[in-house]
C-alpha cells in the first residue's frame, strides 16, 4: 500500500493553555481521546516514573491506544535507517496460552533459581512475586506485543559477538519508545523474553517466515497498582571517565 494511503491515526493535540497532568494510572473506562492526549505529558516525569508493570487487569485495551504506543515506536532509531521491525499484536487467547505453556515451563527453572540466590532480598522477592503472577496468568493479559526484526543473520557463518549487539540494536530503541508510551497513558507495560525461548515454536505459534526473528514481549494492560518514582543507583556510581575505573562523578549529587 503506498504511504499516501495509509490513514493516520486520530489524535487529539492540546491547545497551548492546556496543561497535562502524568496519572499513576489509567483505568479501563477511560476516554480513548483522554488517554491518548496523555503523551504529552512532561517527557521528563514520564521517564522517572517508569516502571515495569507486570500486573495488570483483564479488561480490553482499545486497538487505538495500542497502535498508538507501537506507532510511537517506530520513531525509534533502526542500523541504517533500515526500518526492519514488525510488530505482531496478540490478543488471541489460545494463542497467548501457547505462548504461557513455555513461560511456564521456563519459569520453573529460572524461577527457582531466582529464589534461591536472593532468597534474603525483599525487594528483589517483590519483583519475583510480580513476575509468577504474570506467568500464572499470562493467557488472560490483555494484550500481547511481540516485536520482531525482519532480515536475514547469516547462521551459519561464525560472527563476533557484536553482531548480535548490531543486529538486535535495531529494535530496542522501539520498544522502550513504546514502553515510555504506555507509562504516559498510563498502561501497565514491561518487557520480557522467556515466552520466546524456543524460536521454532515461536515461527511455529505466529506463522512467522524464516527472514522474521522474534525479539521480545511487551505485555499490555490497564495497570493493578501504580506507577511512582523508582529506585536507581546514583548516576556517578556507573559512570567512567576515558577508560573503565574512573569514577569522577562517584557520590557527586546531580539534583
Amino acid at each position: 500500500m503506498p504511504d499516501d494511503d495509509i490513514q493516520p491515526i486520530p489524535v487529539r493535540r492540546l491547545d497551548d493553555d492546556d496543561t497535562v497532568e502524568l496519572v499513576d494510572r489509567g483505568e479501563p473506562d477511560d476516554d480513548v481521546e483522554e488517554v491518548l492526549a496523555r503523551l504529552a505529558a512532561p517527557l521528563e516525569e514520564v521517564m522517572l516514573t517508569q516502571r515495569a508493570v507486570r500486573k495488570v487487569r483483564f479488561d480490553p485495551v482499545d486497538d487505538r491506544i495500542v497502535l498508538r504506543a507501537i506507532e510511537l515506536g517506530l520513531k525509534g532509531p533502526t542500523g541504517s535507517n533500515g526500518q526492519n521491525w514488525e510488530f505482531v499484536v496478540v490478543k488471541d487467547r489460545a494463542t497467548k496460552a501457547e505462548f504461557a505453556k513455555v513461560y511456564r515451563r521456563a519459569w520453573s527453572v529460572y524461577g527457582g533459581i531466582g529464589r534461591r540466590m536472593t532468597r534474603d532480598d525483599a525487594s528483589m522477592g517483590k519483583v519475583l512475586d510480580a513476575v509468577e503472577w504474570q506467568v500464572e496468568h499470562f493467557e488472560e493479559i490483555p494484550v500481547l506485543v511481540i516485536a520482531c526484526l525482519r532480515g536475514s543473520r547469516v547462521p551459519l557463518i561464525p560472527m563476533p559477538p557484536i553482531a548480535n549487539t548490531s543486529y538486535y540494536g535495531s529494535i530496542y530503541p522501539s520498544v522502550q519508545n513504546l514502553l515510555l508510551a504506555a507509562r504516559a497513558m498510563g498502561l501497565g507495560a514491561s518487557l520480557i523474553t522467556l515466552p520466546l525461548l524456543s524460536v521454532v515454536h515461536t515461527r511455529r505459534i505466529l506463522d512467522l517466515p524464516m527472514s522474521v526473528t522474534p525479539a521480545c514481549i511487551v505485555p499490555l494492560g490497564w495497570p493493578r497498582g501504580r506507577y511512582g518514582p523508582t529506585t536507581r543507583r546514583p548516576v556517578g556510581e556507573v559512570v567512567h571517565l576515558d577508560r573503565f575505573g574512573q569514577q569522577p562523578w562517584k557520590g557527586l549529587a546531580t539534583r
